[in-house]
């Protein structure tokens, strides 16, 4: 897994449209997929997150575009975004496989449990498809 950070020279050079926008970012590439962690900062300079997920992939052309996948972290969030995270790659690690619909949260805090369904429930949809009827 690669990993490359930067710092927005723009952002330390004064050049207020570009501070708004890219204040820090993270590459990281990992097999076919590549991760973008981005600090951005809000008019009122407070920092959030993006996460976006990119996939090389071939259309139906057999033009190569990328998907990408995104979502915004605030700064709220956190804390309880990276506990959720901690937990559930520790649990991942500690060998459970997924097929357990219990999860056991060892500070008795207060835990959803969702059940996973089974690889059979899923079926392939397509976001264009989401709109036809």
């Amino acid at each position: 897994m690669e990993e490359e950070s930067r710092i927005n020279e723009a952002a330390n050079s004064g050049d207020e449209k570009n501070q708004k926008e890219e204040i820090f970012t993270r590459v990281v590439r990992a097999g076919k997929r590549t991760y973008f962690f981005d600090v951005k900062a809000t008019r009122k300079d407070d920092y959030y997150l993006t996460i976006t997920e990119s996939k090389k992939r071939l259309g139906k052309e057999g033009k190569i575009f990328y998907e990408k996948h995104k979502i915004f972290l605030y700064k709220e969030d956190f804390e309880k975004f990276s506990e959720g995270l901690k937990e559930t790659v520790d649990y991942i690690g500690n060998g459970h496989t997924g097929t357990d619909d219990t999860v056991r949260s060892t500070e008795n805090k207060a835990v959803e449990i969702i059940a996973a369904p089974s690889a059979g429930e899923f079926t392939d949809v397509e976001f264009d498809d989401l709109g036809k009827k």
